[in-house]
This record gives structure tokens, C-alpha cells and sequence, in this order.
């Protein structure tokens, strides 16, 4: 809020209509510590999809009850990673069709060998053409220069793969890429200045300030080569149960420690994805993908449902 001596004893018209705006809407508008008399002049925002890593548990239950919950919420788009070992690709993409459900990007494995095969049925059968690398788990080759140099041969040859086949190729990080250093310099910056130009990169917002930077920061940095965010929010802080990839419990999107309004801020217009996830959830999962969802669209940091 502004508090400057020139607006005593007069409310400016604009900052009262955001008081009753917040006044209004309650609980799912932007916390009032992130809150900026600027909020609301941010760049046009990305749209919004859900990583369905985060209903990975109740697909294995009940797959077409998890999607038409999804869809209920007000969500048009998913980003896919792993299915059940009962549920093939070709049946994954009926469910989704009939669920209403569409594929804004899919979480593969590097198209080597066999699996380059498996990139191009996901993306044939989800009408998908952003397949990304999930990155999981740390390749160890990220604790020395020459290794990361070798990686960074082997996502070229990935993105070549895409590109041949009509594809975009992206990379999604952890927070090794952020904790990481190799010859003076995080992973990541290498990862930016030497992979070639055209491979886009999936900021997981969480997991840089897991690492200890501001996400903001890291997502101006990266500009136009971060067309998607991964949102997700909590304690995000570092624990040693992390490599054994048990993290603490994440919140629903804007009921943690992210500031969500200072990452699209500082996206400039460049998001053209932000993607929910959770990784673990403490209650109900559904109601936290339902408070992300409005928290995102409500405070206009993300496009709802058209």
C-alpha cells in the first residue's frame, strides 16, 4: 500500500476500489504482504494447467473420478508425466478426451534409444508438442564441469530429436541445477548460457527458492527462455530428506511463502504456461488444487478457465 504524506486525509479512487476489491473477494486474493499498489498492472499472465504428478495417487484409484475433479475446478489443460503401469498412453489420452481435458506439455524421458519412440506416441496421442525433460532424479554428472558439458551434448541431441519431429524440446529443473556448483558457476547458469538456443526451460519456482535464490529473480533472468512456471508453494526450505525425495508438505498455491505476485511481475509478459503442482500434500489434495486454482485466477496472476 502507499504511504506517502500527499495521499493524507484523501483515498485515491484506484487503491480504494483494490481495498474493496480485497475486501470483497477475501482469502483467495494475493496475501497482503505480497500486496503492491502495482499488483494488478503486471503483464498479461500465462495460462494455467495442473501437473497431474500431484493427483498421481488418486489416478491409480479411480483415473476418471481424478480427471472429471480436475476439469470440475475450472481446469481445460494438464501437463502429463507418469502413468500407472495399467494405464497405457493411448488409453491415458481417452481419458483425458473424455474428460475435456487438453495437453499443454508432457513430462518424457530423453529420447534415447527406445524411448525416442515413447516421446512421439505421448506427443502423437496427446496432440502435444512440448515434451520435457523431468530431470529426475540428480545425475551426478552435475558435480563437475566436464559431466555437465556431456549432458548438455545429450539435450542437444534430445532437442535435434524434437525438432526433426516437429517438437519442442524443454528442460524442468530441481534444485541441483540451483545448489550446484561447477568451475565457480551454478549449474544452471552454464545450462542457460551453453544449451542451444531453442530449447525453452520449465522454471519449478519452488525448487529455486528451495535452493536458496529468489525465483523472481531467476525467472527475469531467464526471460523469453522460461515460457512455463512450475507454482507451487510451502515451506520451501532446504531439508535433508530432499535426496531421498521426501519433501515437507506443500500448500495449496498463495497460502505459503512464495510471492506468485513478484514472479509474474517479473516474468514481463513471457509466461505462457503456469503449472500447478504439489508434490505432497498434507489435506485434501483436491481442495488444495481447487484454492491454487482460485487463488491464480482470481488475483489475476494466471488465465482461468475460457
Amino acid at each position: 500500500m502507499l504511504n506517502k504524506s500527499k495521499y493524507c486525509g484523501q483515498i485515491a479512487r484506484r487503491k480504494f476500489l483494490h481495498d474493496a476489491g480485497l475486501f470483497a473477494l477475501g482469502t483467495t486474493l494475493v496475501p497482503s504482504r505480497f500486496f503492491s499498489d502495482d499488483t494488478y498492472n503486471a503483464p498479461e499472465p500465462g495460462k494455467i494447467a495442473l501437473q497431474l504428478y500431484t493427483v498421481r495417487e488418486q489416478i491409480k484409484n479411480n483415473v476418471t473420478d481424478t480427471l472429471q475433479k480436475i476439469a470440475a475446478i475450472g481446469f481445460e489443460n494438464v501437463e502429463t508425466a507418469f502413468w500407472p503401469d495399467t494405464i497405457s498412453v493411448k488409453q491415458a489420452g481417452k481419458y483425458l478426451k473424455d474428460a475435456g481435458l487438453k495437453v499443454s506439455s508432457s513430462h518424457v524421458e530423453l529420447p534415447i534409444g527406445d524411448k525416442k519412440q515413447a516421446m512421439l506416441e505421448i506427443a502423437e496421442t496427446f496432440n502435444c508438442k512440448r515434451m520435457i525433460w523431468h530431470g529426475w532424479p540428480e545425475d551426478k554428472r552435475y558435480s563437475s564441469m566436464d559431466g555437465t558439458k556431456e549432458l548438455i551434448n545429450i539435450y542437444n541431441e534430445a532437442n535435434h530429436f524434437a525438432k526433426t519431429n516437429g517438437l519442442q524440446f524443454g528442460l524442468h529443473n530441481h534444485w541441483w541445477e540451483y545448489r550446484n556448483k561447477v568451475d565457480g558457476r551454478f549449474v544452471y547458469e552454464v545450462l542457460l548460457e551453453s544449451v542451444e538456443p531453442d530449447i525453452f526451460f520449465e522454471i519449478d519456482t519452488y525448487w529455486v527458492k528451495v535452493a536458496g535464490h529468489d525465483p523472481a529473480e531467476i525467472v527475469a533472468k531467464f526471460g523469453k527462455r522460461a515460457p512455463l512456471l512450475h507454482i507451487k508453494d510451502g515451506p520451501a526450505r532446504w531439508t535433508n530428506s530432499l535426496p531421498s525425495d521426501k519433501p515437507e508438505p506443500m500448500t495449496a498455491v498463495g497460502k505459503g511463502t512464495q510471492n506468485f505476485p513478484a514472479i509474474v511481475k517479473a516474468a514481463n509478459g513471457n509466461t505462457e504456461w503456469m503449472v500447478v503442482e504439489m508434490d505432497v500434500v498434507a489435506g485434501d489434495v483436491f481442495t488444495a488444487i481447487r484454492d491454487s486454482y482460485d487463488y491464480l485466477t482470481k488475483n489475476k496472476l494466471a488465465k482461468g478457465k475460457t
